[in-house]
C-alpha cells in the first residue's frame, strides 16, 4: 500500500505552507487522516493537555498521555486510530522554515535529527509552565500578520525546540536498544507483516526462533502489555479502518483479516472495543456526516 504524503496547508495567518499552528478544543480528527496510515513533509510537535486516544507512529500504537510532548518528522508513518476529543497544541513547520534567516543550526538539534527515534517527551510540571507559555506566545504572533511575524515566530520556535531538545537528550541519552528492545521491535515488525494471517503468539515465536514463553515475558516487560495484545490492536486499528472507509460486508472483512468466520470476528471487536463492527461503523459515520 502506497502511504500518502499529507503537505502542510495554507490558512489566513500563513500563506507560504511552511509553519502553522493547530489550536484543538474538544475537536475530533480530520476524516481524511482517521485511519489512514499517512506521513507529513513537515515536522510536528504537540503538547497533548488530555489523554486517552490510541495512535500508531511508525506501525507502535501509542496511549497518548495528558501534559506530555509528541514529535514526528517527516519520515515517520503516523495512524490516527480513536474516535475521540482531543484537546492540545501543535507547531507545525517544514525543513525550509527552520532554514529561514540563518538558523540552519536548529536541523542539528537532537529533537529534529531525533537519533533514537523517540516520539514522546514526558513534561514536569515546571515543563508544562515553560512550554505552555512558548505556545501562547507563539499563538498571538501566529494571528499578527506583518513583516515581522515569521521572525518571531522563528525567535519563539527556536527556544522552543532547543529547550525541548534538552529534555530529549535527559530522556534519551545513553538508551542505546538493549536485545530485549530489539526483540520488541522484530515483533512489532512481524506483526505489521504478518497479522491477516496469524493471530498467536507461538506463530510470532516460530518466526524469531524463540519460545511463546520467552516472548512474551520480554514484550510485557518492555511494552507493559501482553504479546497477545499488540497482535490485537493491530487487528482492531485494520477492522476500523476497513469499516470506515470502506463499504464492504463484515464477511469480507472477517475473511481479510483471517478469521474463520463473521461471528467468531464479531466477538472479538466487540470483546476489545465495547462495541460490534456494524455499530462502530454507523457510529463513526454519523461524526462526520
Amino acid at each position: 500500500m502506497t502511504v500518502p504524503i499529507y503537505k502542510l496547508e495554507q490558512d489566513e495567518f500563513m500563506k507560504d505552507g511552511q509553519f502553522k499552528v493547530y489550536n484543538f478544543e474538544g475537536n475530533y480528527p480530520d476524516r481524511s487522516e482517521l485511519l489512514i496510515p499517512h506521513r507529513k513533509d513537515h515536522y510536528l510537535v504537540v503538547l497533548i493537555r488530555t489523554g486517552g486516544r490510541r495512535q500508531w507512529i511508525d506501525m507502535n500504537a501509542i496511549e497518548l498521555k495528558k501534559n506530555t510532548v509528541y514529535f514526528t518528522n517527516p519520515q515517520q508513518v503516523i495512524v490516527k486510530e480513536e474516535l475521540t476529543q482531543l484537546w492540545s497544541t501543535g507547531i507545525a513547520f517544514t525543513k525550509e522554515f527552520l532554514s529561514l534567516y540563518g538558523n540552519e543550526a536548529l536541523l542539528k538539534l537532537p529533537l529534529i535529527v531525533n537519533p533514537y527515534n523517540g516520539y514522546e517527551l514526558e513534561m514536569t510540571t515546571e515543563d508544562i509552565i515553560v512550554v505552555e507559555e512558548l505556545l501562547q506566545k507563539i499563538n498571538v504572533e501566529y494571528r499578527q500578520r506583518g513583516e515581522w511575524q515569521q521572525r518571531m515566530l522563528c525567535a519563539y520556535l527556536t527556544v522552543l525546540l532547543t529547550y525541548l531538545s534538552r529534555r530529549y537528550t535527559e530522556q534519551y541519552t545513553g538508551n542505546d536498544l538493549s536485545s530485549e528492545q530489539i526483540l520488541l521491535k522484530r515483533f512489532q515488525a512481524k506483526i505489521d507483516e504478518f497479522y491477516q494471517q496469524y493471530h498467536e503468539v507461538n506463530d510470532y515465536a516460530s518466526m524469531l526462533n524463540i519460545s511463546a514463553g520467552h516472548l512474551s515475558d520480554v514484550v510485557k516487560g518492555q511494552s507493559g502489555k501482553p504479546a497477545i495484545k499488540h497482535i490485537h490492536d493491530r487487528l482492531i486499528m485494520e477492522s476500523r479502518r476497513l469499516l470506515f472507509h470502506t463499504d464492504q460486508p463484515l464477511k469480507d472483512i472477517s475473511f481479510q483479516l483471517g478469521f474463520s468466520d463473521t461471528s467468531y470476528f464479531n466477538r472479538f471487536f466487540k470483546r476489545e472495543t465495547g462495541l460490534t463492527p456494524a455499530t462502530y461503523r454507523d457510529q463513526a459515520r454519523a461524526m462526520y456526516q
